[in-house]
């Protein structure tokens, strides 16, 4: 019975995993699909370009008229968050096989399957920030969450991060989390 209970708890925080990656995936095809075909959309029936009509927009960075900078690489933003699954991946199945030893004791097992639990909670709550960062007006972001601080990626723009860009970002930390704004790193990548 015990083996069993083990198993079961292990299964189900994989399987929140696995559901938290892909609602992540899911996520940024439909906003990269629904970006394309309001792009596509925008454009005016003399052929000008969609840059073109959205230079007659407002652009505060926010809101409907919002035109996303497509010059930034999300190559490296990708690159972050296969790295950051791989590691959290390695780190599920190290635990995993803790918590199958035979030898282990009754602590280490269920320290083991609480720490399963900790990065399973820990990456369906940076998926959902990472998606709230983007609502609030940025192309791209990774979020990294340890037990004492938190770190957010964003693209630089050519002007710097401004001020207010920096407090969008601190109040959907400080809202969502337990995090204060001191336990906040943002990081700008050019």
């Amino acid at each position: 019975m015990k083996n069993f209970k083990r198993n079961a708890v292990i299964i189900t925080v994989l399987l929140f995993v696995c559901v938290a990656a892909y609602l992540n995936w899911s996520y940024n095809n439909n906003a990269d699909n629904t970006l394309d075909s309001q792009t596509l959309s925008s454009a005016s029936p003399t052929g000008a370009s969609p840059s073109a009509n959205a230079s007659a927009e407002p652009s505060n960075n926010a809101g409907l008229f919002y035109e996303p900078d497509t010059s930034i690489d999300t190559a490296y933003f990708d690159s972050a968050r296969l790295n950051r699954q791989q590691a959290r991946d390695a780190s599920v199945a190290t635990l995993s096989t803790v918590s199958e030893t035979e030898n282990a004791s009754q602590e280490a097992i269920d320290a083991a399957l609480a720490e399963i639990s900790q990065i399973a909670e820990r990456a369906i709550k940076e998926a959902a920030l990472e998606d709230l960062i983007k609502a609030k007006g940025f192309a791209d972001c990774v979020v990294y969450m340890t037990n004492d601080n938190i770190t957010v990626t964003v693209p630089e723009p050519a002007e710097g991060l401004e001020a207010a860009a920096v407090a969008r970002i601190m109040d959907a930390v400080t809202s969502q989390t337990v995090y204060a704004a001191t336990d906040l790193t943002i990081i700008p990548v050019k």
